[in-house]
């Protein structure tokens, strides 16, 4: 594994979220513009509550950055919580003189109740709090700084929504960088218009009942060299590497890459990319059903991974639980919700992939500054044409 790593504290409710992110090579260049606007991205979407527009993200700095540019420390960033002063008490690290009343009714699907017993706590607050996907506003500001160290090497991300419940894009085409500007003006980031129109239909009918829906959505990276990750050991294959880092974002319940559960039900002669040789491409494949991964290292064809999103939590017609101090049969607590976050996942996923990818990348290419890491990069391309 590489030495790319991160840290995030804080809680939903919390005064801010913090995150320090280490390794990063010096002279990367980063506005604080840059990280705002992901994070802006995170916070839209159709199906998301009221909540996304009280509760602003108000990014600091706090060190590893100077002039624009990273210093080769760990980089220190904090998230304010625009909300704080109405949580001031409820999330009050001393003491309230008057204590709030406890959350004993857990969230069927939420890690409430298993917070609980794991921890010890009575109140579902306690868990709750940090369980929430509030937490990715910090990982998202993490990975992105990774989005722009592998955008110096050449790799560009695209994420979209492929499914919102039921409904699914009918598009068989592979999105491109060019394409990133007509799937964000989507409302649910769709490359399909006409599944759009469905999807917020279904997202509307799904609100007015009281209910969420998931989904599934595509992460694409263009532009990553072949050999990033190793076949060697289990941990360092790059599929394993991204799966883990995906499925650790809240709600995420499935990742394919390439082809997917559609490569278990062909034949090997329809499962495989044959390998191709010329004066020009040097070795290439004539498909891409891998996804850009053969043997837990990248091939240099485009990266593509889909994610499987179950519906939130959290529905405003609260299912059945048990009182954890009563043991009696009651509705689960309701917090402030959103009925569908697929959209926003993209930029989570995007993110989470991108410090795996970034992490791989260092590990590959090394560098103490980002002008010996983009050198490390061109010497192994131009390698790589007299292989």
């Amino acid at each position: 594994m590489g030495s790319l790593r991160y840290l995030t504290a804080g809680e939903s409710h919390g005064p801010a979220l913090t995150v320090i992110v280490e390794g990063l090579p010096s002279g990367l260049e980063v506005t604080p513009e840059a990280l705002s606007s992901e994070l802006a991205r995170r916070r839209q979407g159709y199906g998301r509550g009221a909540r996304m527009k009280l509760e602003a993200d108000k990014l600091q700095i706090l060190g590893g950055i100077r002039h624009g540019r990273t210093l080769g420390s760990p980089v220190s960033m904090v998230v304010h919580n625009t909300e704080w002063e109405k949580w001031s008490h409820a999330m009050s690290p001393t003491p309230p003189e008057d204590e709030p009343k406890p959350l004993t009714r857990p969230r069927p699907g939420h890690a409430d109740l298993v917070g609980m017993l794991k921890y010890g706590h009575r109140d579902a607050r306690n868990v709750l709090e940090r369980a929430s996907a509030r937490e990715t506003a910090a990982r998202t500001v993490a990975g992105t700084l990774a989005k722009l160290l592998l955008a110096r090497i050449g790799a560009e991300f695209v994420s979209h929504v492929v499914a919102v419940g039921g409904v699914w894009s009918k598009s068989e085409n592979l999105p491109a960088p060019g394409d990133v500007e007509g799937i964000e003006a989507s409302p649910v980031r769709c490359f399909d218009p006409v599944a759009e129109t469905e999807m917020i239909a279904a997202i509307e009918a799904a609100k007015a009942d009281g209910d969420t829906l998931g989904g599934v959505f595509e992460v694409v990276v263009h532009g990553l060299p072949p050999g990033l990750g190793s076949y060697v050991h289990w941990d360092r294959k790059i599929d394993g590497r991204l799966a883990q880092a995906l499925l650790s974002v809240n709600a995420m319940k499935a990742v394919a890459v390439g082809d997917g559960l559609e490569a278990g039900s062909v034949r090997g002669s329809e499962a495989h990319d044959e390998i191709f040789w010329d004066e020009e491409r040097g070795y290439h494949r004539g498909t891409n059903r891998a996804g850009g991964i053969e043997g837990g290292v990248t091939t240099g064809d485009p990266l593509r991974m889909r994610v499987v999103m179950k519906p939130l939590s959290t529905l405003r017609k609260a299912l059945r639980t048990v009182d954890v101090e009563t043991k009696e049969e009651a509705i689960a607590i309701v917090e402030r919700t959103d009925t569908c976050a697929v959209p926003s996942a993209c930029v989570i996923g995007e993110s989470v992939a991108a410090f795996v990818l970034a992490d791989a990348a260092l590990e590959k290419f090394g560098g103490d500054s980002v002008d010996e890491f983009v050198g490390a990069h061109r010497s192994w391309l131009e390698a790589l044409q007299k292989a």
